[in-house]
């Protein structure tokens, strides 16, 4: 095991072990990078094709586009 420094987003890190049940940064971190290895090429692309098919379920695109048009 390697020990490596790096800037962690705090919110999300805090958002994550709450969403993995872990307590320490490590172990939420490790966790992480379990789950992350374990989900499969087809997985991922099946994921992909239904946020696609059902986007405009949970997703404004008017929305959307007005906020790319003003820059937020």
């Amino acid at each position: 095991m390697s020990k490596t420094v790096i800037d962690v987003d705090d919110k999300m890190l805090e958002f994550a072990q709450q969403q993995l049940g872990t307590k320490t940064k490590r172990d939420t971190i490790n966790r992480a990078l379990t789950i992350a290895a374990a989900i499969s090429a087809d997985d991922r692309a099946r994921a992909l094709r239904w946020l696609q098919d059902h986007a405009d379920e949970f997703l404004d695109f008017d929305v959307l586009a007005e906020r790319e048009r003003s820059g937020l």
